[in-house]
C-alpha cells in the first residue's frame, strides 16, 4: 500500500479518546502513537490492536536517538519490529535528534551540529534501523531555539542528502518550521518552498506557546494550530498535493470533537488539492 496516497488527515491516539477513536468512521482517518508506550504488551497493546483493525496506524518514535554517537540498541529495534509485525502500521517515523550520548540517557530530543561527520553517523544509524525493521522510515525536521555552531550543512540540504544516502523519507513538521523561523529569524515560507517535496511521507501540524519572557516560541503541542501555520500548510498542499497529515496535541487535551474539527479542516485542504485538475 502506498500510504502517501491512501491516508488523509489523522490524529494522535489518546487514552481518553480510545472509544471515540475506535468508533469514528470518517473517511481517510488514521491514528498515530509513540511506539514506546506499546512495546511491552498488556492492555495498551490489546487496545491498539483493536484500533488497528479499524483504522490505519502510524508509529512515531521518540527514543531511537539516531543522531547519537552509537547505533540504536538492538533490543529496542527488535521490540519495535515485533510491534510493527503485530499492528502493521502504514508509516513509521523518528526524530532527527539524540537522547543518548556516551551511554548516558537524557529525556529530551536534543540538537546537534550538522557536520559531515554527523551525516555519516546518522546515515548509518538510519540504514541499520531500516534493515532491522524491514521498511523505510521517515525522519522529522527538528524545532530550534537557538543558533548552534559547527554546521557544515544547511538544514534542508542535510535532510535531502540524508534521504538520498540512507533511502529514508522525510516527515515535515510545519509547526517546527514556524517555531524555528521565529526563533532563528528566517523565512518559514521560503524554507517550505525549498523543502524536498518528493521525499515527504508525512506532515505534522501542531500548536505552540511562548516562553516566560515571550521571546521564544515553544513547540509545546498544547494549543490549537496557529492561523499562520494553517496558511503555510494550505500553500504547501496546493503546491505539492495531498500527503498524510497528523494533528498533534500532547498536552491540554481537548474533547475528541475539538480535535476532529482541526482534523476535518486539514482533510478539507487535502480534498481540495486532490480534486484540483
Amino acid at each position: 500500500m502506498n500510504a502517501s496516497r491512501s491516508l488523509g488527515a489523522g490524529l494522535g491516539l489518546k487514552a481518553e479518546h480510545y472509544a471515540e477513536s475506535l468508533d469514528c468512521q470518517d473517511a481517510g482517518l488514521w491514528f498515530e502513537v509513540h511506539p514506546e508506550n506499546y512495546m511491552l504488551g498488556g492492555a495498551r497493546l490489546a487496545w491498539l490492536q483493536r484500533v488497528a483493525q479499524r483504522h490505519p496506524l502510524s508509529l512515531h518514535g521518540v527514543s531511537l536517538s539516531l543522531a547519537a554517537d552509537a547505533p540504536p540498541r538492538a533490543e529496542h529495534l527488535q521490540r519495535l519490529r515485533t510491534l510493527i509485525d503485530k499492528v502493521q502500521p502504514a508509516l513509521v517515523s523518528e526524530h532527527l535528534a539524540w537522547s543518548t550520548w556516551r551511554g548516558q540517557y537524557h529525556p529530551d530530543l536534543l540538537p546537534f551540529p550538522r557536520s559531515s561527520e554527523a551525516m555519516i553517523r546518522i546515515t548509518d544509524n538510519i540504514q541499520r534501523t531500516q534493515d532491522a525493521l524491514g521498511r523505510r522510515i521517515a525522519i522529522e525536521n527538528p524545532s530550534h531555539y537557538l543558533h548552534l555552531p559547527g554546521h557544515d550543512w544547511e538544514e534542508i540540504d542535510f535532510l535531502s542528502e540524508l534521504a538520498k544516502r540512507s533511502g529514508c523519507g522525510l516527515l515535515l513538521d510545519i509547526n517546527n518550521v514556524y517555531v524555528s523561523a521565529h526563533n532563528l529569524d528566517f523565512d518559514a515560507a521560503r524554507y517550505l518552498e525549498r523543502f524536498p517535496a518528493a521525499d515527504i511521507m508525512e506532515i505534522h501540524l501542531a500548536g505552540h506557546s511562548r516562553d516566560a519572557d515571550a521571546r521564544l516560541l515553544i513547540d509545546s503541542h498544547d494549543s490549537p494550530i496557529d492561523d499562520q501555520v494553517w496558511a503555510l500548510y494550505h500553500h504547501l498542499i496546493q503546491r505539492i498535493g495531498p500527503r498524510p497529515t497528523l494533528i498533534e496535541r500532547d498536552d491540554q487535551i481537548p474533547a475528541f470533537t475539538t480535535l476532529m474539527a482541526e482534523r476535518n479542516k486539514a482533510q478539507s485542504i487535502l480534498d481540495q488539492a486532490g480534486a484540483a485538475p
